[in-house]
């Protein structure tokens, strides 16, 4: 077994003299390799086990690092997540220093490792983490837009039905909100945000960070579904700003028909929508139900 890396943090013996296991969550680059925290070379280096999305990558990884693995090396990513999380908290109970690495940014934001942390920490292991390159918080810095609050909702479903539904209930979001996308469903997810949210909402997009074409788009959300409609290549990030604060609803039966209505033909739930309307209104929810379904 090899010793934890000395500027790392170490987990000593238990009570019973057995060292603990420690899972790690190191940060990989999103671009430049020169981007990869210090650390980083030295826990790939030392790790008992090395759990990596995709293995191909690691061996490049590696090989600008000038890193040589003398743990095990394990493949961890979406397909055999399940299957592969009882081996590696086993690794950890027997005390070994499990490196967790995705093919960029952290692991469990938007990629494998959220099981493994659950099973980890239900098992009373120490989860830690290499902190490094992300591109949420990237994007988000490079935005333009407010950094005060802001909300990171992943990937939008690929149906149109569910992606329309999804930003329905974003309408009203008043944190800058951070999405990952893939390129070649840029342009319908901006599409989509334009009918959602207004082709006014300022947006960016941000493709490539901090590789050599690195490019930041900026603008209305329609002005951006314009400019992906030429297609859109590498990996993107969309950066889109909150919603201006609605104004308090009327509370006559004329207008909590018409809020719930409008809620409806943007495609939230009507469920959703009286609770929302009633939110605003400052009535209850049950007087709000009973105005809509004629009760």
């Amino acid at each position: 077994m090899t010793t934890p890396p000395t500027t790392g943090p170490i987990t000593g013996p238990t009570d019973d003299g057995i060292r603990a296991g420690v899972l790690v969550l190191a940060a990989t680059p999103i671009g430049r390799v020169a981007d990869a925290p210090p650390r980083l070379a030295e826990e790939l280096a030392t790790a008992d086990v090395v759990a990596a999305e995709d293995t191909r990558r690691l061996k490049r990884l590696t090989g600008d690092l000038g890193v040589t693995v003398t743990g095990r090396v394990v493949s961890y990513f979406e397909g055999n997540e399940t299957a592969r999380t009882p081996v590696l908290l086993e690794a950890l109970r027997a005390g070994e220093r499990v490196l967790l690495v995705t093919d960029a940014g952290m692991p469990s934001v938007s990629d494998p490792g959220y099981r493994l942390v659950v099973a980890a920490v239900g098992a009373d292991v120490r989860v830690t983490a290499v902190p490094g390159p992300s591109a949420v918080l990237t994007a988000l810095a490079v935005s333009g837009l407010p950094v005060d609050r802001f909300c990171f909702e992943g990937f939008l479903p690929r149906k149109q039905g569910e992606r329309a539904r999804r930003l329905a209930g974003l309408a009203d979001e008043q944190r800058t909100m951070v999405f990952f996308e893939a390129p070649h469903r840029t342009e319908a997810a901006l599409t989509a945000m334009a009918e959602a949210l207004g082709p006014d909402r300022a947006g960016a997009v941000c493709r490539e960070l901090t590789k050599t074409h690195e490019e930041v788009r900026r603008g209305p959300l329609t002005d951006l579904v314009e400019w992906a409609a030429e297609g859109v290549r590498g990996e993107v990030t969309i950066v889109v700003a909150g919603a201006t604060p609605r104004a308090a609803i009327a509370t006559d039966e004329e207008s909590l028909r018409a809020a719930v209505a409008e809620r409806e033909s943007a495609g939230i739930t009507r469920k959703e929508a009286i609770v929302d309307v009633a939110r605003l209104a400052g009535v209850p929810k049950r007087d709000v139900y009973n105005l809509v379904h004629g009760s």
